[in-house]
């Protein structure tokens, strides 16, 4: 199951966008554009940015996000997000002889089709644990003739092996990350990956980062979700046909949809 923190972000996110945006519209100098910025007046400028669509103040503010418990193929949709710094863990350095696995869930439903699921991974894992198993041992051998020393030839050797092996591994395979985003493209990813058309695991991603935003921003992401939160569903004939339901759940906050 996944799991989302959020670990870091701008200390008073909205103050720090309030007033870059003040100093656009303000004559006050860099040493001034802080002050008389209550919450109040932090807050009404933040909402009229929202209005005049002036959205580049939002990038002054950034949020990193610790999450775990998905999978790799979760992985290669987040990373489309260009705008935002990754780092994660890695399958080249980090051994995935026990390796844990995100199982979809219209396949945990069905019970025969779960236990396909659970053998198939099983035999990644007897996959994996082999050709890590021969290409160290090849690798060895050819440091020890290069003449290194017993402990530092194995040592290199399973490092070198973990390069190869993991080509076998899953989709499915669990991962962890860090990652960081500035306010401006997290409003966007909401955008794309809150939509019910959204794949199920990013979905259920984007859901938490937003109430963990939210709750560090309240006002930035008073409006974020779906478009349809906003205005009209975009999708055309493709679209869900749930927006009244999906605006009432992002009022609210509550559980995913």
């Amino acid at each position: 199951m996944a799991k989302v923190a959020l670990i870091a972000y701008t200390p008073e996110p909205e103050k720090v966008v309030a007033a870059a945006a003040k100093l656009c519209y303000s004559s006050a100098g860099i040493s001034q554009i802080a002050e008389g910025l209550t919450p109040e007046k932090t807050a009404a400028f933040v909402q009229k940015l929202a209005e005049m669509g002036h959205e580049s103040p939002l990038e002054h503010a950034s949020f990193t996000f610790g999450i775990a418990g998905v999978s790799r193929s979760f992985l290669a949709q987040i990373t489309r997000h260009r705008i935002a710094s990754y780092s994660v863990k890695s399958q080249r350095y980090v051994g995935e002889a026990e390796f844990g696995y995100v199982v979809p869930p219209e396949i945990a439903a069905v019970p025969e089709a779960k236990r396909e699921f659970e053998q198939a991974m099983e035999e990644d894992r007897r996959h994996y644990a082999r050709l890590a198993a021969l290409l160290t041992e090849k690798h060895r051998r050819a440091l020890l003739e290069a003449g290194k020393d017993g402990k530092t030839a194995l040592r290199e050797a399973r490092r070198k092996a973990r390069e190869d092996a993991r080509f076998v591994l899953p989709n499915a395979c669990e991962t962890e990350m860090v990652c960081t985003f500035n306010a401006r493209e997290l409003l966007h990813v909401f955008s794309l990956r809150c939509c019910l058309r959204a794949q199920w695991e990013i979905r259920g991603v984007a859901n938490e980062m937003l109430r963990l935003a939210r709750g560090a921003a309240p006002h930035i992401f008073l409006h974020a979700g779906p478009p349809c939160v906003r205005g009209g569903c975009p999708e055309g004939p493709m679209s869900c046909g749930r927006a009244e339901e999906i605006r009432r759940f992002y009022a609210r906050r509550g559980e995913n949809p």
